[in-house]
């Protein structure tokens, strides 16, 4: 394992790092912060790689009426700052409940709110194809995590069909499909994309068994392994599409519900500076950070810049 991992990293060394950060408006919102002024901070300390959310729930509230005023200043901001997107589209997208579907569309069978899905996917694809900033497309999220989320359909032929009407539609830009988990094992099953991404979460409260903060034990390399494995039998390159940089409070508490020194204790400035440290001894050359929301929060209303400052050394380094 060692092995494999220390040659994908030699063989990745030189191609230049992609360091990003997921964005979700609605997060910054929860967190009682403004989007727009929390995109705008990012951009300005050097951001220029977004992972952007297209929420079914948000833009398609009611049956085949559609608003993406919130996804579009999000794309006009990236592309005044010739910063770059990878969209993400599908039922299952970034943050709880994970699976991000309206409430018309409740209660119905697959059979019929897959073809309304998809039909959405279909104008979400149409409206941002041509755009400058769009580099790559997320489908779906962790589609086959079935121990977290509130999400009941894990159907392999409705993820192979979103892939292929996807592929249609915009056969210029790659699609990534994430890993569901971190296990050992080589994601053989259909579809192949253009590349896999994998989650990585260093930090957690485990409430299930010791009631204290958990540190998985993973080394970077260990990563590096799974995507050199992969790369070695699939020939697809693994990219890093969500590595934790926020806080996991105690207890479900939400992050506001929480102090400052118990933030700290699973989240501070020497382990952010940490985490991005260990993305990049991965090997992996494209690295999302998740949580580029809270360190806006941590600024502007804990008035606490130690997160902020940190991210800012790392992004104007770039």
């Amino acid at each position: 394992m060692y092995g494999i991992a220390q040659w994908y990293i030699h063989t990745e060394a030189s191609k230049p790092l992609e360091l990003g950060v997921s964005f979700i408006p609605d997060y910054a919102n929860s967190l009682g912060i403004d989007p727009q002024e929390t995109m705008d901070g990012l951009l300005g300390i050097g951001v220029k790689h977004f992972r952007l959310v297209s929420y079914w729930n948000g833009i398609e509230k009611t049956q085949g009426t559609y608003d993406f005023s919130q996804l579009d200043w999000q794309f006009k901001k990236a592309e005044d700052a010739d910063a770059k997107v990878v969209l993400t589209v599908g039922l299952r997208q970034p943050r709880w409940p994970e699976c991000h579907m309206p409430d018309w569309a409740q209660n119905q069978p697959r059979s019929v709110w897959q073809p309304q899905l998809e039909r959405f996917m279909q104008v979400v694809v149409e409206r941002y194809k041509d755009s400058p900033s769009l580099d790559r497309y997320q489908l779906e999220n962790e589609y086959l995590l079935k121990g977290f989320g509130i999400c009941t359909d894990f159907s392999r032929d409705r993820l192979v069909s979103e892939y292929n009407l996807v592929k249609k539609l915009d056969p210029k830009h790659e699609i990534i499909v994430g890993r569901s988990n971190n296990a050992l094992g080589i994601p053989l099953g259909a579809p192949k994309p253009d590349m896999f991404s994998i989650s990585v979460y260093k930090r957690v409260w485990d409430a299930g068994v010791t009631n204290r903060y958990l540190e998985y034990p993973f080394p970077a390399w260990y990563y590096g392994f799974l995507a050199g494995t992969q790369k070695i039998l699939l020939d697809r390159d693994m990219v890093l599409g969500e590595l934790q940089a926020e806080a996991w409070p105690p207890n479900g508490n939400n992050i506001t519900q929480t102090s400052l020194d118990e933030q700290n204790k699973s989240l501070n400035a020497a382990r952010l500076q940490d985490r991005f440290d260990y993305g990049k001894a991965t090997g992996m050359r494209s690295i999302d950070m998740w949580g580029a929301e809270y360190w806006y929060y941590r600024l502007k209303v804990l008035h606490d810049p130690s997160l902020w400052n940190v991210a800012k050394d790392e992004f104007n380094a770039r």
